[in-house]
């Protein structure tokens, strides 16, 4: 434990520590995605394009919520809150999507890449892709306006 301690100090006096445990539990959710990919790939024989969907719905849940809950730390305080941040999740994961589908399409049936290396390479795209759009739209901090007031000056009698 005073290993990791020691290293989490340094990585955060660094910045670094969210996009260290970003790419920790990225990782866990590329190995989601291909799991369920090849599962659905080559024991129930599904084409490309559906065992690539069950793959990414797959990924993007388990992607919320370990995100939510331990990458960016973000509290929602409602129901409607909740709904609204994972509706945004939803809708920059589905261009994420994009990429991640336009890419298997180009580098297996056009490039005639193997799947392993064309799902590889993919998910490094779909990860960066993924971690800027819930750095800079999804997750955000919000953000306190504290009110700092002058001393006044006392009035000598």
């Amino acid at each position: 434990m005073k290993l990791y301690n020691q290293f989490r100090t340094e990585l955060e006096k660094r910045h670094l520590w969210e996009v260290f445990i970003y790419l920790f539990f990225g990782g866990l959710t590329t190995v989601v995605n291909f799991v369920v990919f090849f599962l659905a790939k080559d024991l129930a024989h599904l084409s490309l394009v559906p065992s690539n969907t069950l793959a990414w719905i797959g990924a993007v849940l388990f992607a919320f919520v370990t995100n939510k809950l331990w990458v960016f730390h973000s509290k929602t305080e409602t129901a409607g809150e909740l709904a609204v941040e994972f509706g945004k999740f939803i809708f920059y994961r589905l261009l994420s999507y994009a990429i991640d589908m336009g890419a298997m399409l180009l580098l297996v049936n056009m490039l005639h890449m193997g799947d392993f290396w064309a799902k590889l390479i993919t998910q490094v795209l779909v990860v960066v892709a993924n971690y800027i759009f819930s750095k800079l739209f999804i997750f955000k901090g919000k953000t306190e306006i504290v009110v700092v007031e002058e001393p006044k000056e006392q009035s000598r009698k």
